[in-house]
């Protein structure tokens, strides 16, 4: 069992750099994020922003993967191929992007409403992004993964909601995905325990209905088994005393999606 790469403060601002390229990125596709846009266009506008800021995409090619962003349509929880499909009043999109800079990963996500969503799916996104904040809450010296898992888990479950348990946050920073393992379910107390210098990506994956998943044929695509939407947010965290250091942010979407307004 590999170890957990813990990073000193230098390679942990290293980091940052890197995640909030990712934020950047992100906050470039929020621009785009309206009816008739099609999803690969998404795509590419990502590869080259991180590309034109002296960045890698991480996704791309990893294990095979063929594009820079996930992109993940109303039930697809995780990993979905952006394609020639448009983006439709009422859908959601999540999009995951990942950058290599310095040597070092960013990983962030982010559900986006297309237009106008109904009221439950608009609950689901907002508690999904809470159980996020929950978690994070937990991220800090002398607690456990357990922790973390527990605060997302009881959050979502509170709302009626389904906990995704086949899909985990990680360790990142040398690797996209180093230990430990970050699930979203779990006891308190329990796991590894959280120290100094390991940096995590939270990532509540939250479905409006249950929690089971079915894993499609393209080796990738991860959807609700009932057909009902799913959300995801992903923040890269520095554990730290008292209070975690979020490495990511999504400042920049927020002030896209005002501007989009």
């Amino acid at each position: 069992m590999s170890k957990v790469n813990y990073k000193s403060i230098e390679e942990i601002e290293l980091i940052r750099e890197s995640s909030l390229l990712v934020s950047k990125t992100l906050g470039e596709v929020a621009k785009l994020i309206k009816p008739g846009v099609q999803t690969n266009e998404l795509n590419n506008i990502a590869e080259s922003f991180i590309r034109d800021h002296g960045g890698i995409p991480a996704f791309l090619n990893y294990n095979g993967f063929p594009y820079s962003l996930c992109i993940s349509l109303n039930d697809q929880v995780v990993h979905g191929f952006p394609s020639a499909y448009e983006l439709a009043e009422g859908d959601i999109v999540s999009v995951d992007c990942g950058a290599i800079l310095n040597k070092f990963y960013g990983d962030s996500a982010y559900t986006f409403p297309v237009g106008k969503v109904d009221v439950e799916t608009y609950k689901l996104l907002e508690i999904t992004k809470e159980c996020l904040i929950k978690g994070i809450e937990k991220a800090v010296v002398g607690m456990r993964i357990g922790d973390v898992a527990h605060a997302v888990q009881e959050h979502a479950e509170r709302n009626g909601f389904g906990v995704v348990k086949e899909l985990v946050g990680h360790g990142v920073g040398y690797k996209l995905h180093e230990k430990p393992e970050v699930p979203n379910y779990g006891k308190r107390g329990t796991g590894a325990k959280l120290e100094e210098g390991m940096v995590i990506a939270i990532e509540p994956m939250i479905n409006a209905g249950k929690a089971a998943v079915k894993f499609w044929s393209d080796g990738w695509t991860v959807s609700s088994m009932d057909g009902k939407p799913s959300a995801h947010y992903e923040h890269t965290v520095a554990v730290k005393r008292g209070q975690a250091d979020v490495l990511s942010t999504f400042s920049y979407i927020e002030e896209s999606l005002k501007q989009n307004k």
